[in-house]
């Protein structure tokens, strides 16, 4: 008997009531399998899967990673709230996820960031302080994508991952034995241009990592309300694996990444990263997350803070003294100082420019806005004669 015949003698229920029992049950999933490899008490464990050897200088150079990353974060939080930047997004709390994924990198790969990799970006060698032009509003990035293969901040929720997609198609094509990587947050996961990426990246069999940070919100939205399976789950549907990693365990995170990198390298196609962590902070300094969520849950999440955990398990395994951490301590105000004189040092830009490079070959509107606004520049100098 077919399958359509014995459906057919079934007696149908309406649609409507269909809909009604599907909303009332939510598809049963099992445990989210979470690979970690240092657990918050600072312990070593071993995952059958996922495993990295580092000496105790590679150990120190990740804690000093994080370190300096979180103390550069510190700064520019101060110098939004001085006045000195527009805006800024904070990485406190994603430390390990941003370093343990960018140092899984090799040179000739290539990152799409969002708008916080800032460990990433350290990683990839891009000055601190070139991170804080835009933010200031003096220029459109700050660096040379090509120096670093790092590409500029992307605004644009999730539309990254389609550059990095394109990229990486281009990049098998070429026959390189690079990869690509795409960095979103749980939020953007919600974006149709992820889910196009997705599909495009596993037709193709692109050579790309996409790594995403699920920070627990997407600004005052909780994940619960985001989606309704784990996050990393969503890969299966587009037929390439998914795996969720301790985004608080930056040996977790340097491991899995480099596993998912060097399976795209092998032309085995992408992977999805879900690093499970939590935003310790504002969505950006426009944001009050007190109005969302409890102190309680922050507190919790700080127990499992990245560089505590790290540096727990460098004393335990008598990889670093005091000498260390104070040595780094010097070092860290010292950039942050650096960073705080580059900031204030960087000249005011030209106001007629943001109408440059809008239109390759002009454009009388544009003709016509550019002179209106100088009309209502000069008249401020008029008025202070």
């Amino acid at each position: 008997m077919t399958v359509e015949s014995t459906a057919a003698r079934k007696p149908r229920r309406s649609s409507s009531k269909r809909a009604s029992s599907a909303a009332a049950k939510p598809p049963q999933s099992s445990e989210p399998q979470l690979v970690q490899l240092l657990t918050p008490e600072g312990e070593r464990v071993r995952h059958p899967d996922y495993d990295v050897e580092l000496t105790h200088d590679e150990l120190r150079g990740l804690y000093r990673d994080m370190v300096l990353t979180r103390r550069f974060d510190a700064e520019a939080t101060s110098l939004q709230r001085q006045g000195e930047l527009g805006l800024w997004a904070s990485l406190l709390g994603q430390e390990a996820a941003q370093i343990g994924s960018g140092r899984a990198t090799r040179e000739d790969d290539y990152v799409f960031p969002t708008y916080r990799e800032h460990g990433v970006a350290w990683c990839r060698g891009v000055d601190p302080a070139n991170l804080l032009g835009m933010f200031r509003g003096v220029n459109h990035g700050g660096w040379d994508p090509n120096t670093n293969n790092f590409h500029l901040y992307t605004i644009v929720i999730g539309s990254q991952t389609l550059h990095a997609t394109g990229y990486a198609m281009g990049v098998a094509k070429d026959g390189a034995d690079s990869a690509v990587v795409a960095y979103f947050g749980d939020g953007a996961s919600s974006q149709g241009d992820v889910m196009e990426a997705f599909n495009f990246a596993a037709v193709y069999n692109a050579p790309v990592v996409f790594f995403c940070q699920n920070n627990q919100w997407a600004i005052s939205e909780p994940t619960e309300k985001q989606m309704r399976v784990p996050l990393y789950r969503r890969a299966e549907g587009f037929g390439f694996p998914g795996v969720r990693v301790d985004g608080n365990d930056v040996l977790a995170c340097l491991a899995v990444t480099k596993d998912a990198l060097e399976r795209a390298r092998r032309g085995e196609g992408p992977t999805l990263v879900e690093a499970f962590t939590y935003r310790m902070g504002a969505h950006t300094t426009s944001d009050d997350p007190s109005k969302y969520r409890n102190d309680d849950e922050r507190v919790a999440w700080e127990a499992k803070d990245p560089i505590l955990r790290l540096r727990r398990y460098l004393e335990a395994e008598g990889a670093a003294d005091q000498a260390y951490f104070d040595e780094l301590e010097a070092e860290s105000e010292a950039m942050g100082k650096r960073v705080r004189e580059a900031v204030r040092a960087m000249p005011d830009p030209d106001v007629m420019a943001i109408f440059e490079h809008t239109h390759a070959d002009g454009h009388a509107l544009v003709d016509e806005e550019r002179a209106e606004f100088a009309a209502y520049q000069a008249s401020f100098a008029e008025e202070a004669k």
